[in-house]
């Protein structure tokens, strides 16, 4: 029987560096979301994937999958947008089962003020300190790794499969 194939020293490294960024940028979007709108990244990300559906609107269902929560955060997360005017919630015309979510326009006003700082946050800490040729290969490596993980392309940033 043999043991766990352990990370060598590189392996151990690069995995560390990996967890420590993943987390410190997720923590700084969220503070400067926070801090400049009043929302959890979260919530930003809920406006955004509204925004980018035709006609603003998702099923609750979708939405969960697009935003990789479960369906019980989502609706919490939703009920909180929803006390805020930002988004509501209405049942499907044909289908009195399936419940969509709609960007408000007051939803879209706020998202579309927080949009500027957002970005800024995510230019300074994950492309300014690359060059143009770092940011290439790091988007190769991380639709490299999406492969492994999304083999069925869901995922809504996906390459195009050839």
């Amino acid at each position: 029987m043999t043991g766990p194939q352990w990370l060598d020293a590189d392996e151990q490294d690069t995995w560390r560096a990996f967890l420590w960024t993943s987390r410190l940028l997720n923590e700084a979007l969220d503070r400067q979301l926070q801090r400049d709108s009043g929302m959890p990244h979260t919530y930003y990300m809920i406006l955004a994937m509204l925004s980018e559906a035709p006609g603003r609107a998702l099923t609750m269902t979708d939405l969960a999958e697009i935003v990789h929560s479960s369906p019980s955060r989502l609706s919490h997360a939703v009920n909180r947008l929803e006390g805020y005017g930002w988004v509501r919630r209405v049942k499907h015309e044909t289908d009195r089962r399936t419940t969509i979510a709609e960007l408000t326009d007051e939803g879209f006003d706020v998202l579309a003020e927080a949009a500027p700082g957002h970005v800024a946050e995510v230019r300074r800490h994950l492309f300014a300190p690359l060059d143009r040729e770092q940011m290439l290969r790091f988007r190769e490596t991380l639709h490299t790794l999406l492969e492994s993980l999304d083999p069925d392309h869901e995922a809504p940033c996906a390459p195009t499969p050839p």
